[in-house]
């Protein structure tokens, strides 16, 4: 695993990363501005963040109820999408750190190479937390109460790592700029 890390202090070339990165954010805005933005307007009650951290049937019953089946639907499609979302924030995020710790060195580019993971594993958190948010969207009145639980454990992990590594790029952003300042000085 550290030998790969390794390597990506110089492949792939900068630019591909630049583009791969690029054409992440543009998934992630797309699909936040075409899909989700408009999915969202069609439940005023509760959203899909209420969703991810019902943690229990109960909860999960009373969203149901007030979503009623067309807002159900709405929901379900969401998470569907969400499938391809999860490429969009994973590769743009990780993209992110990935350049800002080409440009570190010592142990805050190490630091940055395993940072650079965590939208991914965060994406993994993601997906379990989708096929549970499925199950209870597709058996609404018999899922096993473990699922919701499943779901929101997995929404709480996902998140942290995203805030994780969100954190280190602008912490590493930081650091950058300070670096650069210092040799302009000096």
């Amino acid at each position: 695993m550290i030998l790969f890390l390794d390597k990506l202090i110089e492949f792939p070339r900068t630019l591909y990363v630049l583009i791969i990165t690029a054409g992440a954010f543009i998934l992630f805005i797309f699909i936040n501005q075409l899909v989700f933005a408009p999915l969202s307007a069609l439940v005023s009650t509760y959203n899909v963040l209420d969703f991810e951290f019902a943690w229990t049937a109960e909860r999960i019953a009373v969203i149901f109820a007030a979503w009623g089946t067309a807002g159900m639907e709405a929901q379900a499609l969401g998470v569907y999408w969400d499938f391809l979302y999860i490429i969009g924030y994973g590769f743009f995020i990780s993209g992110c750190i990935l350049l800002v710790s080409r440009i570190l060195s010592g142990k805050y580019q190490k630091i940055g190479l395993y940072m650079m993971l965590t939208p991914l594993i965060a994406g993994i958190f993601d997906l379990i937390e989708n096929i549970n948010l499925l199950i209870m969207l597709q058996n609404t009145t018999t899922f096993s109460p473990i699922v919701p639980l499943i779901a929101s454990i997995s929404a709480v992990i996902k998140f942290s790592f995203l805030i994780l590594g969100i954190g280190f790029f602008f912490i590493a952003l930081i650091l950058m700029v300070i670096s650069i300042i210092k040799n302009r000085l000096s």
